[in-house]
């Protein structure tokens, strides 16, 4: 029987970490299933998902903290796969001038609505013609079907109008994940 491991890490970015993580996993006999990893002002950060044998777990639990000594901190937590739910996948993209509270104002309207943000990508950039500071997000979502995706995106489109941001809310073809 095989269980999952989430795995998180952070630390100074530098060459080799992904390839010293990858090392713990095999050893263990573990397989990497899927991971986002980014560099964030300067630092690694990475998210994971390794399935490996339940009695080989401790194992890998043990061989990814003892990175820790490798200026990593890593944290990992066994999960076990949720049942599968008649969900449905939207894609949210919001872009406009940066401001505080952007991220904050959206997650609560979704949250009050059941929604789940699955992935989410945000990034600041300078707008092409202007150089004013631009926000840009993108977030995957998994909307019960009680809710409406008219509905949702009336909501976020009032809320858009006090956020001075452009919402487009789009319902995700099952086989484009």
């Amino acid at each position: 029987m095989r269980t999952s491991l989430v795995v998180t890490v952070i630390g100074d970015d530098r060459p080799g970490i992904v390839e010293e993580l990858s090392e713990q996993v095999l050893a263990a006999g573990g397989n990497w299933e899927e991971s986002r990893m980014a560099r964030l002002a300067g630092k690694f950060a990475g998210l994971l998902r390794v399935s490996v044998d339940v009695d080989r777990a401790d194992a890998l639990e043990r061989g990814l903290t003892s990175l820790h000594t490798a200026g990593l901190t890593i944290v990992a937590v066994r999960s076990a796969e949720a049942p599968p739910q008649t969900l449905r996948t939207f894609v949210l993209e919001v872009v406009g001038s940066d401001q505080p509270g952007i991220i904050r104002d959206i997650a609560g309207v979704l949250a009050q609505h059941g929604v789940n943000i699955e992935e989410l990508e945000t990034e600041v950039t300078s707008a092409p013609m202007s150089g004013e500071t631009l926000f840009r997000a993108r977030a995957r979502l998994r909307m019960p079907p009680a809710v409406s995706g008219d509905e949702l995106r009336a909501i976020l489109e009032a809320i858009a109008a006090d956020l001075m941001v452009d919402v487009e809310l789009a319902e995700q073809d099952e086989d484009k994940k």
